[in-house]
């Protein structure tokens, strides 16, 4: 008889004062409810609580907003501002749901399925030159219709996630 193993889900709960950058490789449900100052990199669920103060770029699957953020944010499938967010900054959401009373003060670009050359130079803070050079030199999953070159958003987070990124 075969039984299966539940995973355990894993939470990780900020409550203090904390400064540096977090990457996360494996999918986490990651809450912040005090002081983060650094760049966030989360695979799975980003909360920021309605107490929290994030000062930093964030790269997030999907990332709720209650408290104070800023810097840019990169949501890779889903941002929510509830009603007690306050965003400086520009977001880069591929889906956005805004709560009446929340506050955005900076910059929207939505996600779409393809990303042109700039879009995806911004969406990896790449430069230009170099997403050029490796769309040509076929190191990135990219479409050539022209002079221009689209690149799916799903196949660029797989490359991405394959650690492909510059080699």
């Amino acid at each position: 008889m075969a039984f299966k193993k539940k995973l355990e889900e894993k939470i990780l709960d900020v409550d203090a004062e904390m400064q540096g950058n977090l990457i996360f490789k494996e999918p986490v449900n990651l809450r912040i409810n005090g002081k983060f100052q650094g760049n966030l990199e989360v695979r799975g669920n980003l909360t920021i609580g309605s107490s929290a103060f994030v000062s930093g770029d964030i790269v997030g699957e999907n990332i709720v907003i209650g408290g104070k953020v800023k810097g840019k944010i990169n949501a890779k499938d889903r941002l929510t501002l509830l009603p007690t967010a306050i965003v400086e900054g520009e977001i880069y959401p591929s889906r956005l749901n805004v709560a009446e009373g929340a506050i955005l003060e900076g910059k929207c670009y939505m996600l779409h399925d393809f990303l042109s050359v700039e879009e995806l130079a911004r969406y990896l803070d790449i430069d230009l030159n170099s997403i050029l050079e490796w769309a040509t030199a076929g190191k990135l999953p990219g479409i050539k219709e022209g002079d221009s070159w689209k690149f799916e958003r799903k196949a660029i987070d797989s490359w991405v996630s394959a650690g492909k990124v510059g080699k």
